[in-house]
C-alpha cells in the first residue's frame, strides 16, 4: 500500500475530516460535470455550429456513462472508508478518482480534437483539486504525468503516430500540425501545471499545518481549564468547611442553646446568618457550576418533565404560601413521551428557574409553568408577574455573576444560578430564553418568562 499520509496528519482529525469533505466535494462536482458534457454535446451543433463524428458522439456517451457508473461507486466507496493511515483510506480514494478523471479527460480531449479541444484546460483544474488533497509527491509525479501525456499526444498527432480527431466547425484553420504553434504552447501549458501545482499545495500544506496548531492550541487551553476547575473545587471545598462551621455556630447561639442574647445582639447574629448562607450558596453553586465544566458525561435516563415539576413545587409549597401566589400547572402536550437526561441537573436547572420566579414574585403574585410539544421536543415556559428583567440586561441575564440591575440591592443572590441553568440546557442539547415582559405581566409588574427547549 503506498504511504500517502504525512506524519504530521497520522493522528490529526481535523485533516482527515477537510480530506473527507473535499472528496465528496469531487464527487458532487463530477455529477455537475457529467451535466455539463451531455449539455456541449447537444448544445454543439446549434450554439457552437460545430458537428460530431459519430465516432466522437459514440466515444463522448460511453465516457459520461463510464463517469457517472465510477462516480457513483466512489461515493459507495466513501461513506464506509475509514481513516487508517496505514489502509486504504480517503487519501488512496483521492488518489484513485484523479487516476480516473484524468485517464477520462485524456480520451475527451484526444477525440475532440487534441490540442484544438477547449476541454484541455481541464487539466488545470483537475490539478488545482489534487493539489489541495494530495501530498506533494504524488501531486508532483501527476503532474508531470500530465505534461507528458499532453505532449506526447500533441505531438503524436503531428507526427501521424496517432489519428486527429477534429471537430467540423471549431476552427477554421487546424493547428495540431503548426509545430512553433505546439512548441510554444506545451511550453505554457507546462509551466501553468507545474506553477499551479507548486503554488496551491503549498498553500494547502500552509493551511494544515495552521489549522493543526490551532487545534493542538486550543487542546492545551481545555486542559489548563480543566486543571483550573480542579483548582478552584479544592479552594472552594476548603473554604465551604470554616463557613458551614461558623453558620452551624450561629444556629446554636440563635437558638439559645448557650443562653440568651439581647435583640440587638440577635439583630447582628441574624444578619450575619443571611450573610453566611449567602456565602454558602455562592461555594455550593461554584462548585456545580466547577463539576459540570469538568466533567464530559451526563446521564442518559427517562424523565417525565411534569413529574419532576410536580416534585419542585411540592418543595416550593412552603415559599408560595407564604406570600399566597397562585401557582398552576399547565400540560398542553400532545406528545407525552418522556425526555433522555440527567435527572439531578435538570432537577437543579427547574428548581433555580421556579425558585427565582417566587423570590422576585411580590405578595399575591402569579406564577405559569406551562408543558408543550411538536414532534420533536418538549417546550417548559416559566411565566410570572414579577418584578422583571430591564431590557437592558437580558443579553447578559446568562452570565456568571451577572445579576440584573433592579435587583442587586433588593435581593440577596450570586449571580451564578442562570449561568448554571444554562450549561444544563446545553448539555442537554437544549436551549433556554428569555423574555420580559411575560404574558401575565402589567406596567407595574412586568414579570419574566424563562421559555427552555429540549429535543426527546
Amino acid at each position: 500500500m503506498i504511504t500517502l499520509v504525512p506524519t504530521w496528519a497520522h493522528h490529526y482529525d481535523a485533516f482527515w475530516d477537510a480530506i473527507k469533505r473535499r472528496n465528496n466535494w469531487f464527487i458532487k462536482l463530477r455529477y455537475g460535470a457529467v451535466l455539463m458534457l451531455i449539455a456541449f454535446l447537444l448544445s454543439a451543433e446549434l450554439i457552437l455550429h460545430t458537428a460530431f463524428t459519430d465516432l466522437q458522439v459514440r466515444v463522448f456517451v460511453i465516457l459520461v456513462l463510464a463517469i457517472l457508473a465510477y462516480n457513483i461507486s466512489f461515493q459507495k466507496i466513501s461513506k464506509n472508508l475509514k481513516c487508517v493511515p496505514g489502509k486504504f483510506n480517503p487519501l488512496h480514494l483521492s488518489l484513485v478518482q484523479m487516476l480516473f478523471d484524468l485517464y477520462v479527460l485524456t480520451l475527451l480531449v484526444y477525440y475532440t480534437g487534441g490540442i484544438e479541444s477547449p476541454l484541455f484546460m481541464l487539466f488545470v483544474f483537475h490539478m488545482i483539486i489534487g493539489s489541495l488533497i494530495l501530498p506533494g509527491k504524488i501531486i508532483y509525479s501527476l503532474a508531470g504525468l500530465v505534461i507528458i501525456v499532453f505532449c506526447s499526444l500533441t505531438f503524436g498527432e503531428y507526427f501521424n503516430i496517432i489519428a486527429h480527431h477534429s471537430v467540423k466547425g471549431l476552427l477554421q484553420i487546424p493547428i495540431y500540425n503548426n509545430l512553433h504553434f505546439l512548441l510554444s504552447y506545451n511550453i505554457v501549458f507546462s509551466f501553468v501545471i507545474i506553477f499551479s501545482v507548486v503554488i496551491t499545495n503549498h498553500i494547502a500544506v500552509q493551511l494544515y499545518k495552521m489549522e493543526q496548531e490551532l487545534v493542538e492550541s486550543i487542546k492545551k487551553l481545555n486542559e489548563a481549564e480543566i486543571e483550573k476547575q480542579k483548582y478552584v473545587m479544592g479552594v472552594v471545598h476548603e473554604i465551604k468547611t470554616p463557613l458551614a462551621a461558623l453558620h452551624s455556630y450561629l444556629d446554636l447561639i440563635l437558638q439559645k442553646y448557650l443562653g440568651p442574647i439581647s435583640e440587638k445582639v440577635e439583630e447582628k447574629l441574624l444578619r450575619a446568618r443571611v450573610r453566611s448562607d449567602e456565602a454558602l450558596q455562592l461555594t455550593d453553586d461554584v462548585l456545580k457550576i466547577s463539576k459540570l465544566r469538568l466533567l464530559d458525561e451526563i446521564a442518559n435516563e427517562e424523565i417525565d418533565l411534569k413529574e419532576l415539576l410536580c416534585s419542585i413545587h411540592q418543595q416550593q409549597k412552603i415559599n408560595i404560601q407564604s406570600k399566597n401566589i397562585s401557582f398552576d400547572l399547565i400540560d398542553d402536550r400532545k406528545n407525552t413521551r418522556k425526555i433522555k437526561g440527567d435527572m439531578l441537573l435538570l432537577e437543579m436547572a427547574f428548581s433555580n428557574l421556579i425558585n427565582n420566579a417566587v423570590k422576585y414574585v411580590n405578595e399575591n403574585g402569579i406564577i405559569e409553568v406551562k408543558l408543550n410539544s411538536d414532534n420533536g421536543n418538549i417546550t417548559v415556559s416559566i411565566s410570572d408577574n414579577g418584578i422583571g428583567i430591564p431590557h437592558k440586561d437580558l443579553k447578559n441575564i446568562f452570565k456568571d455573576f451577572y445579576r440584573a440591575s433592579n435587583i442587586k440591592k433588593s435581593y440577596e443572590g450570586t449571580g451564578l444560578g442562570l449561568s448554571f441553568v444554562k450549561q444544563i440546557i446545553k448539555r442537554h442539547n437544549g436551549e433556554i430564553t428569555v423574555k420580559s415582559p411575560s404574558n401575565l405581566g402589567d406596567k407595574n409588574n412586568p414579570g419574566t418568562s424563562f421559555i427552555v427547549t429540549i429535543p426527546f
